[in-house]
């Protein structure tokens, strides 16, 4: 019965990689192992579908500590295919599927890359965006996964990779991570 437990015990822990309690809440990312299996990912069923006006009226802040709206946001990027990473510096998948990402921006120079951190504190949003040596434009956002933007875009993993078309508006709604076929698929056709 004991060894019945553990075995349990620690498949349930194998599951679950990211865990963040705050206000009661339990937030959770899959595993590198969950994420290998390409599960949890889907595309619009329809393309060109707009962002929610709860998620582009969404304030950020930037790097120098102005707030920004989504809405802004995409439009700094106007006329070109944007990939928008939510993600926080406590959550190991964040931090392991960078490598992924990068490779992502070497092959696709000409995607704008745009971060959203849901971090715990600015200075811990700062201080990895240095250390992982993050390329793109950052934001931050004070509030948790379940908070109204996270619940704006359905928000249950992070990190999340949404990709955004020229014109801003949702081309693929959600992948887990940065090498997802989906995900490529979809740069491949924003970029005939």
């Amino acid at each position: 019965m004991k060894k019945t437990l553990l075995i349990i015990t620690a498949l349930t822990f194998s599951i679950v990689s990211c865990t963040k309690k705050s206000n009661g809440e339990t937030q959770n990312t899959p595993t590198s192992e969950k994420q290998n299996i390409d599960v949890e990912t889907t595309i619009n069923d329809q393309e060109n579908e707009p962002f929610s006006q709860i998620t582009l009226n969404k304030e950020f802040d930037d790097l120098k500590g102005n707030k920004i709206s989504f809405q802004d946001i995409l439009k700094q990027h106007q006329g070109r295919p944007i990939v928008i990473d939510v993600w926080a510096s406590w959550c190991p998948d964040c931090i392991k599927g960078f490598p992924e990402l990068k490779e992502l921006q070497a092959k696709y120079p000409e995607t704008a890359y745009v971060f959203l951190s849901l971090d715990r504190s600015k200075d811990k949003w700062l201080n990895a965006i240095e250390k992982y040596e993050l390329v793109g434009d950052h934001y931050y956002l004070e509030e948790t996964m379940k908070g109204e933007f996270g619940a704006s875009i359905n928000l249950d993993w992070i990190p999340r990779y949404i990709v955004a078309d020229a014109q801003g508006n949702i081309a693929l709604k959600k992948a887990i991570v940065a090498n997802d076929s989906l995900l490529i698929d979809t740069l491949e056709k924003l970029h005939p």
